[in-house]
């Protein structure tokens, strides 16, 4: 099982703190982003990783990483990055993990195992985390409805209310080639426009069964200066489901 970080934007909600690095290098509980995910990666079985680069990927491939270069990571959305890594998704199954989040080996490894042509991770509990890193969960919180065995059935819309919220997708996803050839049917061009979890949504409307695996153990997302302190505040409360 391969792996690909999507780490090729800059974050610019993070203010200075990406002046002169990606986001992926911002440091978190004394470990970078990447640190976090390349461990949970590994430690979960994940033999080979590479990363998707883009703003300041110098940076990352200095530190002996085999980077995919999205050359025009600053005019498309994430699935653009996920293109550039489209030769190993061809090839093989493929865990993909977004640049920003920080998660558990025990979440991999349930990703993995995962039966299907392709399986995405989610938090079940995501409103204590929304709680803790906004407000109001409602501004951020999208739409995330399974079907009764379990799959996905919906995700990415705003919700009208949280009764269309059974979850939140992490940004960690598993493919296979098959898979990977449905997805690129359905972008066909269109990764100027279509977001990750707006593939996803057409993907369930085309037909392809979207295995919806709940997470294990905590996790978190870093958007701004303030998702920081909240990661920090996980890892240390949860040392041991974060030891590898």
């Amino acid at each position: 099982m391969r792996g690909v970080i999507l780490a090729a934007g800059r974050g610019s909600r993070l203010g200075n703190l990406t002046d002169e690095r990606p986001k992926c290098l911002v440091p978190l509980a004394g470990r970078t982003l990447l640190d976090w995910q390349r461990s949970a990666l590994t430690a979960a079985g994940v033999g080979e990783l590479a990363v998707v680069t883009g703003y300041r990927g110098h940076l990352i491939a200095e530190r002996g990483l085999m980077t995919f270069p999205a050359r025009r990571w600053a005019e498309t959305t994430m699935v653009g990055s996920l293109l550039a890594a489209s030769p190993w998704l061809e090839a093989g199954p493929c865990v993909v993990s977004y640049g920003d989040i920080v998660y558990t080996a025990a979440t991999v490894r349930a990703l993995v195992t995962a039966p299907g042509e392709l399986a995405i991770s989610y938090d079940p509990q995501w409103a204590d985390l929304w709680h803790q890193r906004f407000a109001d969960p409602r501004e951020d919180a999208e739409s995330f409805r399974l079907t009764e065995d379990g799959c996905l059935a919906e995700i990415g819309a705003r919700p009208r209310d949280l009764s269309q919220v059974e979850g939140q997708y992490m940004g960690l996803l598993r493919f296979t080639p098959r898979s990977w050839r449905a997805a690129l049917r359905v972008l066909d061009g269109r990764e100027e426009v279509l977001d990750m979890t707006g593939l996803l949504q057409q993907l369930v409307e085309d037909g392809q069964r979207v295995e919806a695996v709940p997470c294990d153990g905590p996790w978190c997302e870093v958007d701004g200066p303030g998702d920081l302190r909240v990661g920090e505040e996980i890892v240390r409360r949860n040392e041991e489901a974060f030891a590898w």
